[in-house]
């Protein structure tokens, strides 16, 4: 692995482990075992790090957020809910210090708004296409309230987990997924909240 990618991906370690504020260009050099020299020469500053791990973020989570064409199982609903957590925890501490680095780099702001209405225009989309296959009953003022739900659930699922638990276990993410399909469950069709009861089983 070039330098290059050795900072980015160790910046990214620290920044999930200690949290983007308490980690500094010195500290990442000295995890790397190079000089801040060495690091300085492939990025001028925390800011250009933080710029290219939000970039990768920001394409990951685009990809993820694209709705298959073909229809959604709750198998499916489930799976793709768990990939979408999982790409929040790999870039968690910009989940758990979110308004701090909004804050301290405002530039990101509009980029992660962008995404948080990709996010509700492919949930919205996934539940329209549930009431047309008559497997979801919710008119149009309750599937917005229950996008919103599920935006925020997703947003600050993990910040919440922190809170409660301490940390992010391995089963936070699973519990996430369980909880937006909770949130929608009351409006699904008895057959699938068996299967959601069923999943639940499973995974948690």
């Amino acid at each position: 692995m070039k330098t290059r990618e050795r900072i980015l991906h160790t910046s990214l370690a620290l920044f999930n482990e200690l949290g983007e504020p308490n980690v500094t260009t010195l500290l990442i050099a000295d995890e790397l075992d190079i000089s801040p020299g060495n690091l300085y020469y492939h990025f001028k500053s925390k800011t250009e790090i933080l710029n290219e791990l939000f970039s990768w973020f920001e394409t990951s989570m685009y990809d993820i957020l694209v709705v298959p064409e073909s229809e959604m199982e709750i198998e499916d609903l489930w799976f793709y809910l768990h990939l979408i957590f999982e790409n929040i925890a790999k870039f968690q501490f910009l989940y758990k210090d979110l308004v701090t680095v909004m804050a301290k780099y405002p530039h990101l702001e509009k980029k992660f708004q962008k995404i948080l209405n990709t996010k509700r225009k492919a949930c919205t989309l996934v539940l329209q296409r549930a009431i047309e296959q008559g497997r979801l009953h919710a008119n149009e003022a309750e599937v917005s309230a229950l996008t919103e739900q599920v935006i925020l659930i997703t947003t600050f699922w993990l910040s919440y987990s922190v809170i409660n638990e301490g940390e992010v276990h391995d089963d936070a993410l699973a519990k996430g997924v369980y909880q937006v399909m909770s949130v929608v469950a009351p409006f699904l069709e008895e057959e699938r909240r068996e299967m959601i009861n069923a999943l639940k089983e499973a995974y948690l």
